[in-house]
């Protein structure tokens, strides 16, 4: 286990004050992990659209959008300060902020801190407080649950961590009908069982940082074999609980269409990643593959989500 750095302490002292403003505003925002966040806003939208049936209110829209934003730039920004020791040993991360100077630990926190303040409140004023709850259980959870206690203790971190990034579909479901009902949970449970087999392909690719920084993330210390089977099996099972929106009698033609080809493709992927891990022949590049396709994949289930509403009626 490597030894947390103290609380003020830098890649390079001063450094932070020699940059340009433009550098520093970028190494911000770079702190807020934008991808992730773009990743969680096309699950947010959508989610909001399917809700309403149709159009949702634009200023509870816009409002859900951005505080949901800020509440997960504030966890990632706390996940850097927090990781900002293994990030120094690892080549996937050693370009961050806290890691090269441009940003102090101190500023990072304070940083990190009134997003999540920012967040809260917007969700509260512009949604409602149960939108802002699931908003400050969500950063609550990447950050003391992932982060702090599960990350670097267990190979079933990223199952178990992986829940914050479910909640912006309840956020969004919240903000719109001031509840949480079934087809919110369905599409929680899509993500959790999607997390997986989206990210353990990544950590095969980075296993050596992962075991550089004593992360037991599944991919750096059990077998590609083994992996591809956790990845086949929750590929399966993101794919069927998809389809749960059916019976459930909200999805229509359109989001049904969408699941089963882009969950057919997703599963086939899986299959070949797991097929080249048994016979020893799987590269880097292919598990990436899986990883890029897996976002590809919950895009387009989204999008389906999205275009739903306005194409006739549920199935069911």
């Amino acid at each position: 286990m490597t030894t947390r750095i103290s609380a003020g302490d830098t890649a390079a002292p001063g450094a932070a004050q020699r940059i340009g403003l433009r550098r520093r505003i970028g190494a911000f925002i770079a702190l807020t992990k934008p991808r992730v966040i773009e990743l969680l806003l096309v699950t947010t939208l959508p989610t909001m659209f399917f809700a309403q049936r149709g159009l949702p209110d634009l200023w509870t829209a816009l409002a859900t959008m951005v505080g949901g934003a800020f509440a997960a730039g504030s966890a990632g920004a706390f996940n850097c300060y927090l990781d900002r020791d293994m990030d120094r040993l690892m080549n996937r991360t050693k370009k961050r902020p806290l890691v090269t100077g441009e940003v102090t630990a101190r500023e990072a926190f304070v940083f990190a801190t009134v997003l999540g303040i920012a967040a809260i409140a917007i969700l509260w004023v512009g949604a409602n407080p149960l939108a802002a709850g699931l908003g400050a259980a969500a950063m609550f959870f990447y950050v003391v649950i992932y982060t702090m206690v599960l990350k670097r203790r267990t190979e079933q971190n990223i199952i178990w961590g992986g829940l914050a990034g479910c909640f912006p579909v309840l956020i969004a479901w919240a903000a719109v009908r001031e509840t949480i009902e079934w087809p919110a949970l369905v599409l929680f449970f899509i993500i959790f069982l999607w997390t997986p087999p989206h990210y353990w392909p990544l950590s095969m690719k980075y296993r050596t940082d992962y075991q550089n920084a004593d992360v037991p993330m599944l991919g750096a210390v059990a077998t590609a074999k083994t992996v591809s089977v956790q990845v086949v099996l929750y590929a399966w099972a993101t794919v069927a609980c998809s389809l749960l929106l059916v019976p459930l009698g909200w999805a229509g033609i359109t989001y049904t269409a969408f699941a089963l080809v882009s969950g057919a493709w997703f599963i086939y992927e899986s299959h070949v990643l797991y097929r080249r891990a048994q016979n020893e022949s799987l590269t880097d590049k292919r598990a990436m593959k899986v990883f890029h396709l897996s976002i590809l994949y919950l895009t387009l289930l989204f999008i389906g989500l999205w275009i739903d509403p306005f194409v006739g009626s549920p199935l069911m």
